[in-house]
């Protein structure tokens, strides 16, 4: 679901015009070319950890940019997780932590940390045959000896219950999971599925069965699961990723009274997001390599009755308390219609334009005095200017 409601011709113009705001160094490239040197490249790949916030009117291209800033998290080699508040409950943390793990592929993750296990005991993981695990590799090779298998369970120790960032039940898992992928030691498939299901926050798994294999843990639920996403991201880490960048978009979905949406809040579930939320933000210093998104319409910070301003615990977190005349590239809180305002020159916009009416061959570009029109409509109406310019060229094709 995209900020640009039902309409096909608005959803039309987060990908048209790309091109331009990906390559031209203007518009909304002063933003994302920011972050990406900034956040991706510099502070989340070092151990940093953020959470941003992006607002603005409908159409002013907050789903564009989340989708542009995936796109480059995901070339600078990170684990990219995105989805709609419209189709996730935001109230249970443990939703949340599911649905990233699912879209991180626990799987592959710990396949990328078995093949750095393989390194640490001085063997190639390309030099192993496509099929074969890393155990039958060394017994072929007359090294499937008890010492080199000590010396594997001193690995996965080393790698998973020794560290600090990792939660004790989530580094046993995955030691033992790990261990299943390299073929030493031995896991059964019935238990490895049993391990993977509680890893996933399954109800059913009975914790009885998980401890006839030795282990002990708690089920995974919304007080813990931050503890699960940070053990998530150093495992994602270990495994040669950069790190973890989440975005989460319409999160306006908190205020909606339309009977039409997917998911419906009450004034409770609402308050447990916000709450949800400000714990987040309290717990991501102890976090590594993470960066999170959400992105909402302006009426969530407008609404004083339930938007955010409605529960101060997070407003005072989350609000920008100095403002400057220039947009703040380091703001926690981006307004995608102030920096539209900034950056979206009559030229700009004749650009954009120009370049949408190349991809789209039945638009006409818009000239220099449609595009001082816009700016003065984006000033006083509710579209934002990315909006705006698709609505004008539709008119202009409907005029020929």
């Amino acid at each position: 679901m995209t900020d640009y409601g039902e309409s096909a011709v608005l959803r039309q113009t987060e990908t048209s015009v790309a091109p331009f705001s990906e390559g031209s160094g203007r518009g909304i490239s002063f933003l994302t070319d920011f972050w990406e040197e900034k956040y991706l490249q510099e502070y989340i790949r070092d151990g940093g950890s953020k959470i941003k916030f992006v607002t603005g009117r409908k159409g002013s291209g907050k789903t564009f940019f989340l989708q542009t800033m995936t796109a480059l998290a995901g070339k600078h080699d990170y684990k990219t997780v995105q989805f709609s508040a419209r189709d996730i409950w935001m109230h249970d943390f443990r939703e949340i932590y599911i649905e990233i793990l699912h879209q991180c592929d626990i799987c592959d993750c710990l396949e990328a940390a078995g093949r750095r296990l393989i390194a640490e005991m001085g063997y190639d993981y390309r030099d192993i045959p496509e099929g074969m695990r890393f155990i039958d590799y060394l017994s072929q090779n007359g090294m499937g000896d008890a010492l080199t298998r000590r010396e594997i369970r001193m690995q996965l120790k080393q790698l998973f219950l020794d560290n600090p960032l990792l939660d004790n039940n989530f580094a046993l898992a995955c030691s033992m999971l790990t261990g299943s992928i390299l073929g030493y030691p031995v896991l059964e498939e019935q238990n490895r599925l049993l391990l993977l299901s509680w890893m996933e926050g399954d109800r059913t798994v009975k914790l009885s069965q998980l401890r006839a294999m030795g282990f002990y843990p708690s089920r995974i639920t919304k007080y813990n699961a931050r503890h699960m996403l940070r053990s998530l991201a150093e495992v994602i880490r270990m495994g040669g990723h950069s790190g973890l960048f989440i975005t989460i978009d319409d999160l306006e979905i908190l205020i909606s009274r339309s009977s039409l949406e997917p998911i419906h809040y009450t004034k409770m579930k609402r308050e447990d997001t916000y709450e949800s939320i400000r714990q987040l933000i309290d717990d991501i210093d102890s976090m590594k390599n993470i960066m999170f998104v959400y992105a909402f319409d302006r009426a969530l910070i407008d609404d004083e009755n339930a938007g955010l301003k409605s529960y101060q615990a997070l407003w005072m977190r989350i609000q920008n308390e100095i403002v400057g005349e220039k947009f703040n590239r380091f703001a926690d809180m981006v307004d995608m219609d102030r920096l539209a305002a900034q950056e979206y020159t009559p030229e700009v916009i004749v650009s954009m334009s120009r370049e949408l009416a190349e991809r789209q061959k039945d638009m006409a570009p818009l000239d220099s005095e449609q595009a001082e029109e816009i700016l003065r409509q984006a000033r006083t109406g509710a579209s934002g200017i990315p909006q705006l310019i698709c609505s004008a060229m539709q008119e202009v094709r409907s005029d020929v």
